[in-house]
């Protein structure tokens, strides 16, 4: 097979191809950071790491650039596609993340942790910099992750349903704003026709999948794989007998769980224990 010719020589990498195409649109342009600031709203700094590769910042951002540019919606095109690049993510979790994007159906367990599908940013960064990640490359991760969770709200969006231990929502974030948040977010996200959520209340004591993070992905050929999660590693479970073994585990219980409108006013009752900040 001849080599890929080159033709604009620019970067084939998403993220780093968004990063290029807004430096040279300014300098082109003869902007520096400083009048774009002016001209925009937003801060000088703002727009210097989103051309350094360190941040993608949000399609409020990129949209105002198109807009100061006229390459609508070129920036925008790029941005989502730099969000959405598998390559953001550590290199065991990329084929997980190939299999997400394609499937029509996600059914998903948490024993200790939301899905990245339904965290907000402020959950997020609090998860990953637990993990160990800080500076430019939890900016990232944070970033890739909250672009992952477009994905349920596409025009094709997949089924994904979700069974969550009462652990995950008792476990709280530091900041009591973050959580009231986040736990405001899983009630918005199930109200969507395409997103069920069930919480497995303690009083369901112990269960078949007590201790792993489970999550099984249907494709359109009707085939199915599993990715099994603990706190140390993850793997994709492919023979179907072992995904069938695991698939009757969850059906058992999903049984155990609160229904969609019980699990709804299960959260709502967690908001209502969540102190208000006092007013100032």
């Amino acid at each position: 097979m001849p080599s890929r010719r080159v033709i604009t020589g620019r970067s084939q990498e998403p993220r780093r191809r968004f990063a290029e195409e807004l430096r040279l649109l300014r300098t082109d342009k003869g902007d520096s950071l400083r009048q774009l600031e002016a001209v925009l709203g937003w801060n000088a700094s703002t727009f210097g790491k989103m051309e350094g590769g360190q941040s993608l910042g949000g399609p409020e951002i990129v949209e105002a650039l198109d807009q100061h540019y006229g390459t609508t919606p070129m920036l925008l095109t790029l941005w989502e596609l730099a969000m959405a690049d598998p390559s953001q993510f550590k290199e065991q979790y990329r084929r997980y993340m190939a299999l997400e994007a394609e499937a029509v159906s996600l059914w998903h367990y948490a024993s200790a942790n939301l899905h990245g599908l339904l965290q907000t940013p402020g959950y997020a960064r609090e998860f990953l910099a637990a993990g160990g990640l800080d500076g430019v490359e939890l900016t990232a991760q944070v970033e890739a992750r909250v672009g992952r969770s477009q994905l349920l709200g596409a025009g094709d969006a997949p089924r994904f349903r979700s069974i969550l231990s009462e652990s995950v929502l008792r476990t709280t974030l530091r900041d009591r704003g973050e959580w009231r948040g986040q736990l405001e977010h899983l009630l918005v996200m199930g109200e969507r026709r395409n997103v069920t959520l069930h919480v497995l209340p303690f009083s369901t004591g112990l269960h078949a999948l007590s201790n792993t993070d489970t999550v099984f992905l249907r494709h359109r050929d009707g085939s199915t794989v599993a990715w099994v999660e603990t706190g140390y590693a993850g793997e994709l479970v492919q023979e179907s007998a072992e995904v069938e073994r695991l698939q009757l585990r969850y059906d058992l219980v999903r049984d155990l769980a609160l229904s969609p409108d019980e699990s709804c006013l299960f959260i709502r009752r967690l908001l209502e224990e969540i102190p208000c900040e006092p007013s100032a």
